[in-house]
């Protein structure tokens, strides 16, 4: 009888979702040279390739493809399993600060597991901007904060990339426009870096609706009034994604953080901060 080491298992999962050994090691806590080990360990157990190594980077082999549905099925039981067996008596209510447009996406997976652990546990959901968000972390007004940045303040924890796009109408003209209509709002964690972008390209532009968040901008999107920026695992499905051909500037990547207060998470938080980095881990290959 073979046992499946499950942090080979891990790593594997790491290196597919994120596409490169760093950036496993990044949401593993390991080194580069570590997470390549397991996987050639794990090629080496099963005696065959699991990713197409060239210039574009780590792609799934066929074998790989294989693996990586049941991998993730084999961690989500493990994880299940450890937690059920391991759930501890707390109760009460930890408040979690997310930004609008992550909560959609990203939230869902984070309740089930900390709800499958601790299902005494009252969520209380706070939904600001980023920077509002870093601040009410700091000074213990939210439990955690998970925030999108340019840059990781001091004791922040990096979570993930997220590729920022530009989002317009299916089939709209709104991106050959001059002045070029962008929705975006004052508190908006992208906007220096949007205007930044389209200042160095030479574009003019001009702010068509002032919102807070996604949602409320796809109107003016789907409408083709305005274009906007988002980061693309949050992208509506009834919008397109504005690529080069487009003509409008690269955007750069944005971090996403975790923001815990300066005196250190309770009990509750650090458990609720543990389910949050384990949503993260495995998030949908097109936010890589």
């Amino acid at each position: 009888m073979r046992n499946l080491d499950t942090a080979l298992i891990r790593a594997f999962v790491a290196v597919a979702e994120t596409g490169g050994m760093t950036s496993a090691g990044n949401v593993l806590r390991l080194t580069q040279a570590a997470v390549s080990q397991q996987i050639k360990r794990l090629e080496d157990a099963f005696g065959c390739e699991l990713f197409n190594r060239g210039r574009g980077g780590l792609t799934l082999t066929d074998a790989g493809e294989r693996l990586f549905g049941r991998a993730r099925r084999l961690l989500a039981l493990n994880d299940e399993i450890w937690g059920e067996m391991t759930r501890s008596p707390f109760t009460g209510e930890v408040k979690l600060g997310v930004p609008y447009d992550l909560v959609g996406a990203y939230l869902p997976s984070v309740f089930r597991r900390f709800r499958q652990s601790h299902p005494q546990v009252e969520v209380t959901l706070v939904c600001r901007n980023s920077a509002d968000l870093a601040a009410a972390a700091s000074a213990g007004e939210v439990d955690l904060a998970i925030v999108e940045a340019s840059c990781l303040a001091p004791g922040a924890e990096f979570l993930m990339t997220d590729r920022l796009v530009w989002a317009g109408a299916r089939g709209g003209d709104a991106h050959r426009r001059r002045p070029l209509p962008v929705a975006t709002s004052e508190s908006c964690a992208f906007r220096p870096f949007i205007f930044e972008a389209l200042r160095a390209a030479d574009i003019p532009f001009r702010v068509v609706t002032e919102t807070t968040h996604i949602d409320a901008a796809s109107p003016a999107i789907r409408t083709d009034i305005a274009v906007a920026a988002t980061l693309a695992s949050v992208l509506p499905s009834d919008v397109a994604l504005l690529g080069p051909e487009a003509g409008l500037p690269h955007l750069p990547n944005s971090p996403i953080a975790l923001h815990l207060p300066a005196t250190g998470p309770t009990p509750i938080a650090a458990e609720l901060a543990q389910a949050v980095r384990e949503s993260f881990s495995v998030r949908p290959r097109a936010a890589a």
